[in-house]
């Protein structure tokens, strides 16, 4: 299985659920892997590796909700999707409140699981794409030396290169150098992107 391909995770203490749930995503065309508890799954997870966890709610051991909020404590959160047979409102507004893509009561329909499946992975793949923008513009920002910092912030505030200059006691003609260079190493054409970028 490639690390790129999003991956469903099964996580439920019933064997014949798993059976069910892992035959019902495989036909859908999902890659699917599952666990009989929470422990295995976090044993074997890889927050870098794209995909969503279907998560029963009741578990012995580690329960749902207590594994939800160790994913999201990773630092690399997974979308989770509930399943239950003992739904419960308390539950259900915990799961929902922590960030959970739906909540469903066993026996749920079919066609409602993958729909649910489909946002988580469509979540978690905006969120990825978000965090990797995130980290490209760090990358970016530790390439400019402190005077180019200095200089982009006034650029982003919407300052002149006058105002610039006066400011941080420089020629004008310097802060246009470290405008050009700024621009270049944060890959932007225009000041509007660059604010963009940085907000």
């Amino acid at each position: 299985m490639y690390d790129n391909v999003p991956c469903v995770h099964v996580v439920d203490d019933d064997v014949a659920v798993l059976r069910s749930l892992e035959r019902l995503l495989r036909s859908a065309g999902f890659a699917v892997r599952t666990f009989s508890s929470s422990q295995d799954f976090l044993q074997q997870y890889d927050g870098g590796a794209p995909g969503c966890v279907v998560l029963d709610l009741a578990m012995p051991g580690l329960d749902g909700l207590q594994l939800q909020q160790a994913l999201a404590h990773s630092g690399e959160p997974c979308p989770v999707i509930f399943i239950t047979g003992f739904g419960d409102v308390p539950s259900s507004v915990r799961a929902m409140k922590a960030g959970a893509i739906d909540f469903l009561t066993k026996p749920f329909d079919q066609a409602q699981l993958l729909a649910a499946v489909r946002a988580a992975l469509d979540q978690d793949s905006a969120a990825r794409a978000a965090r990797a923008t995130r980290a490209s513009i760090g990358v970016r920002v530790a390439a400019l030396t402190e005077r180019e910092r200095q200089v982009m912030a006034h650029v982003v505030a919407g300052h002149l290169n006058k105002q610039i200059a006066a400011d941080l006691g420089i020629a004008e003609k310097t802060v246009k150098v470290h405008r050009a260079r700024v621009m270049k190493k944060m890959s932007v054409g225009s000041v509007a992107e660059l604010v963009r970028f940085l907000t």
